[in-house]
This record gives structure tokens, sequence and C-alpha cells, in this order.
């Protein structure tokens, strides 16, 4: 299997600055990642595959933190294996990154679970140019990618998982199109609410094939606008603005 490649991901050294290790601070923002359900992404070193996972609890007394278990059992197996394990989420617009050293499988209120250490520190990410905000499951956007095939084009829809400035992850349910890093494909048509339509280049970023909780595979792909015209950028401002709202409301109560 290919090995991911994500040239979004900062070095080692870039790091260091933005490191949490406020035991009070990592407690509040493990809490805040269980309290808002958010998704996390989980990545065992040497795999290429990415489990979704979310916080299920944290026991400061004990030093143990919580998370949802994978729904196939080699994975947990490979996850309990590992000695490099690696997380990322979003809180807020920040992007926060932990890493563990061992986690044990384990029940967490009479249901499988993960139990590791509470990590050392966190690291918390303002997103300088572009933060990524997911898109409803309720109402999907799709986006229509042209394709060239030995008998002529084919029009593969696929369906966006988050959206910025930049650019967009596509979930690719069937891996229709080719990941390799740097594939450009043209006048693809993102289909926003309003019957307003963005006609864009998307170019290969990067890909990660990703276990959902039903067990379901599916690969994203994060792909970067390229030769996006003033007015489409401005839908897609428009259309992110409206994404936020919706999701502030949603956080203090006012949209249910």
């Amino acid at each position: 299997m290919q090995t991911i490649i994500n040239p979004d991901s900062p070095r080692e050294e870039e790091l260091s600055p933005y490191k949490v290790h406020s035991r009070r601070e990592i407690l509040s923002l493990l809490r805040a990642l269980e309290q808002q359900r958010q998704l996390i992404t989980l990545l065992v070193s040497g795999s290429p595959e990415a489990v979704i996972t979310s916080v299920l609890g944290v026991d400061e007394d004990s030093g143990t933190m919580y998370i949802d278990c994978a729904t196939d059992t080699a994975m947990n197996r490979r996850i309990a294996e590992s000695q490099n394990l690696s997380f990322e989420t979003v809180l807020d617009r920040i992007r926060i990154l932990f890493f563990a050293s061992q986690a044990e499988q384990c029940d967490y209120e009479d249901l499988p679970a993960l139990a590791m250490p509470i990590p050392e520190f966190l690291i918390r990410l303002q997103r300088r140019e572009h933060y990524r905000v997911p898109t409803p499951i309720s109402n999907p956007v799709r986006c229509t990618v042209p394709i060239q095939r030995e008998l002529g084009t084919e029009a593969v829809t696929l369906t966006l998982q988050n959206v910025s400035g930049g650019g967009v992850a596509l979930v690719d349910d069937k891996k229709s199109l080719d990941a390799t890093i740097g594939t450009i494909y043209r006048d693809c048509r993102i289909q926003l609410p309003g019957n307003t339509v963005v006609v864009t280049s998307l170019q290969v970023r990067n890909w990660q094939d990703i276990t959902l909780p039903t067990g379901k595979q599916v690969r994203r792909i994060g792909c970067l606008f390229t030769e996006l015209p003033p007015a489409m950028m401005a839908a897609i401002q428009r259309y992110i603005t409206k994404l936020e709202r919706e999701q502030n409301a949603k956080m203090t109560g006012m949209l249910k």
C-alpha cells in the first residue's frame, strides 16, 4: 500500500512554540473535545490507514483518557501494539495535535474503547492562512470532477468533507480519482446551496484511507484550489461565513 504523504504537516522544529504543557489547559482542551464530540483522526505509525475516533472520557485522578475504538479487530490490535500513535483534530478553528506511545483495549461505560495516558503536551496550531470548516452531513455539498478515460470523459461526483479558502477535502467512496500528489483536475464543479456553482481546478495535495465508525473505508483527498476566479472565491467565502454562523448558533443553543 502507498504511504501517505502530507505536505501540509508541519515539521517537528516548527511545532515547539505551539506546545501546551499546562496540565490544567490540557485537561480543559480534552474535555472540550469530549463535550463537542469532535471527530479525531488517529494515525498508526507505519500504516497508511486512518481511524476516525473521539474522546469518550477523561479521568484526571488516574491520568487516563478514553477514546472510541475502531470497528475492525485487526486495526485495534495494531493500535494496541504500536508505540507511535498520532492524533489530529480541529477545535474552535484551532488545529490540535497530540501523541501517544501506548493504548490498551478496554471497556468504557460497558462499550469497547481504548485507554491511554493523558498526553504530557498538546500542540495547538492556529492556521494562519486558511482553516477548514466541516460541511454539514445533513445537507452534503457535491463536487463533480471530470476524469479522462480511454473512451472519453467521465464525470465523477464526490462529497465535500470540509472547505476552506484554500481548497477542499473530497470523500472518494469508490476510490475513483487518481490521488497522486500534484495531479490536477480541471473544470471541477462544486454545487453550493442556493444554486451557486463554483467552477475551479483542483490539485491533489494529500490523501488518507479512513475507516469510518460504521467500519466502511473511504478515501479522503485534500485538494488545493488553482485558477480560481475572484468571483468564485467570493462565493466560497460567503459559504464559509454561512457555515460559521450556523455552527456558532448551534454552540450557543440558538439553532436546533
